[in-house]
């Protein structure tokens, strides 16, 4: 029998080492070129495609941009009311939507839920379903239920707003520390009172902290909330585009703009003072 030298094993080795290299970058070739495929086809279906070209040139364009220049101040003293309605809505969306949150993250906590697996599942659910429908399609059906006006758009929010504090809230609650609970329980504490000493102060940075942030996303949705009826800066906007005032509808895109910088402000300077 001939021995095998060991410098031949070593170069065996290392041509089926290139050998799986090279198959490697050939299937990862592959996957960019099929992925590059895909995006190109995308583009020339839904963009290309779907675009009538002819009505697009650098004239319409430059025209179009300049009537969205030229603001129309006149109409800045009518938006101080949807401005604070708009605020208003945000605020009582958010209160409402956090102490709603409540009973659905205690649900949806696995490690307190009441009944078990089964009313975690209700409160999967629920966030599940909260998170799912868009705000707009919640205000359509709160103005279809209560009608036009600020109630719609404030009961929208604050249904869209269960899902991400409930979500958040329970996520923590199941990583809370275990030690003081364990303590707790072991010196004869119910579960009422395990709840409140020894993990409600535990997630309560997390509850503030989300509920300030919810706030901060609840005044962008309630600038759009006025396209369905629900009153605040989304209601002018409408009307200004209702109306073709183009100036108009650039005076209320600033004003929005300026409220959603300053909710981003109060919100950051919120999380440092109370978390």
């Amino acid at each position: 029998m001939s021995a095998v030298l060991p410098g031949a094993r070593h170069g065996d080795r290392i041509d089926t080492l290139a050998a799986a290299r090279r198959r490697q970058r050939l299937q990862r070739s592959s996957i960019y070129l099929v992925i590059a495929a895909i995006v190109a086809w995308s583009v020339e279906a839904i963009v290309v495609g779907d675009t009538d070209w002819s009505r697009i040139s650098l004239q319409g364009v430059a025209s179009a941009a300049w009537r969205f220049i030229d603001f129309d101040a006149s109409i800045l003293t009518s938006l101080w009311e949807a401005t604070l309605e708009t605020v208003l809505m945000a605020t009582l969306a958010t209160l409402l939507g956090a102490f709603m949150a409540i009973p659905v993250a205690w649900l949806g906590a696995g490690n307190i839920s009441p009944l078990g697996r089964a009313t975690y599942l209700v409160g999967r659910v629920l966030m599940t379903l909260s998170r799912s429908v868009h705000e707009v399609v919640w205000g359509l059906v709160f103005v279809a239920a209560v009608g036009l006006g600020a109630l719609a758009g404030v009961l929208a929010m604050a249904v869209r707003s269960i899902g991400f504090i409930s979500k958040t809230v329970a996520e923590a609650i199941e990583d809370v520390n275990k030690g003081p609970v364990e303590a707790m329980r072991a010196v004869g504490a119910n579960r009422f009172q395990v709840l409140m000493f020894g993990i409600v102060p535990q997630v309560l940075p997390v509850v503030i902290g989300n509920v300030i942030f919810e706030w901060d996303v609840n005044i962008r949705r309630s600038t759009i909330m006025g396209l369905v009826g629900a009153g605040g800066l989304g209601l002018a906007l409408h009307r200004q585009m209702a109306s073709y005032n183009y100036g108009g509808i650039a005076t209320v895109i600033f004003v929005i703009l300026l409220l959603i910088v300053f909710g981003e402000l109060f919100s950051a300077w919120a999380r440092k003072r109370v978390i």
